[in-house]
């Protein structure tokens, strides 16, 4: 063997060794079987609302219709997209929401493909308990935009949770139908117009699954440091970082999937609240009842579960995703109230400009900062 095969022979192997090092320390990749995840999500899921074949067919239609037609007020709205192609949305039951966001979670995580679970075993718990997430989730998502599927992304559209939420609100079906599409659309719109957001969400998700090599005993120190702090600030100064299961997940983590999980939540925050913005924003000229289905939609998720609901909702960090919505929609106002949209959509130029944890409750500080 010459030097010259020596060396790349060495430089492959460790390249290969870089790789199995990569694949072991991401403990997303092949720890969900989300095919498993699919099927018992779907075999668990509730029925949804009872309805006529007509009424079924009248919703699908008229759901597909208003996410064409939500398009052109968020983009008057938001400035953003002009130009851009208007895929078509899927209208789908609760088995399809969840079948499409298995798949697309098995993609983020990177277990499809080469990653896929193999093995009697692998994967097979924790699909399990995927799928009963997902089956308790199908029933109360609205909509929901991926843009890791299709080639514009997908926009999904829950039709028996919309019927379901209507009829309880007490709303106008057409304008409730095409108020949650502006919400939906905002998404697309926003990650259509700003490409580099998608590979942002999923670099922060591999950090996520990275696995540390500090010691149980470390970890145990920093979750008593948090719960100690926890006990000694009232609630009601808490912020969303520090309350319920995302607080406890934040003190168990090392400081690189804490900082990940950090912008997550910021992302999660602005995208949530400059949906929120745009769908009141619209008016009454677009949605003539917004004010009566924004005040009933705000009353319905103050409303306090069962018990057991309310235990299922901060497992799932459902109250932390609602505080998103109104903590996001503050923020978001704020600073369009101050600066005018054209200037806020300097927040979608790149990670720099996203606003930090700091800044969500204090919009001023970011318009000082990224504005001038």
């Amino acid at each position: 063997m010459t030097s010259n095969d020596k060396a790349d022979t060495d430089s492959a192997d460790s390249l290969d060794a870089e790789e199995q090092e990569q694949e072991h320390r991401n403990s997303f990749a092949g720890a969900v079987d989300w095919g498993l995840a699919a099927k018992t999500g779907v075999k668990l899921s509730p029925r949804g609302p009872t309805a006529s074949r007509y009424t079924a067919e009248q919703v699908v239609k008229e759901l597909s219709e208003a996410s064409i037609r939500a398009e052109g007020p968020v983009r008057d709205v938001t400035k953003l997209a002009d130009g851009l192609p208007i895929p078509a949305a899927q209208v789908v039951d609760r088995a399809g929401w969840i079948r499409a966001a298995a798949q697309s979670m098995a993609h983020v995580t990177g277990s499809d493909g080469e990653n896929a679970p193999s093995g009697l075993l692998a994967g097979k718990p924790a699909g399990v308990q995927a799928g009963a997430m997902l089956a308790y989730l199908s029933s109360a998502i609205l909509g929901q935009y991926d843009p890791f599927t299709g080639e514009h992304g997908t926009l999904l559209l829950v039709a028996p949770n919309v019927v379901m939420v209507e009829r309880a609100l007490k709303v106008s079906p057409s304008d409730f139908r095409l108020w949650v599409c502006l919400h939906e659309v905002t998404h697309r719109v926003q990650f259509s117009s700003s490409p580099w957001l998608a590979q942002y969400m999923q670099d922060a998700v591999a950090v996520l699954g990275e696995v540390g090599e500090e010691s149980v005993a470390e970890l145990i120190s920093r979750l008593g440091q948090a719960v100690k702090a926890r006990r000694q600030t009232p609630e009601s100064e808490q912020s969303m970082e520090q309350r319920g299961i995302v607080g406890l997940l934040r003190a168990t983590q090392a400081p690189a999937q804490r900082e990940a999980l950090d912008r997550l939540l910021v992302l999660g925050t602005l995208l949530e609240g400059h949906a929120d913005h745009v769908m009141d924003a619209v008016g009454p000229a677009v949605v003539p009842t917004v004010d009566q289905i924004r005040q009933a939609f705000d009353n319905r998720r103050k409303r306090s579960a069962n018990p057991l609901q309310r235990v299922l909702r901060a497992l799932l960090g459902i109250d932390a995703k609602i505080d998103q919505y109104v903590r996001g929609k503050k923020f978001v106002d704020a600073v369009v109230g101050e600066v005018g949209m054209q200037q806020f959509n300097t927040i979608w130029t790149n990670a720099e400009t996203l606003p930090l944890l700091t800044e969500i409750e204090a919009p001023d500080k970011w318009i000082a900062r990224v504005l001038g």
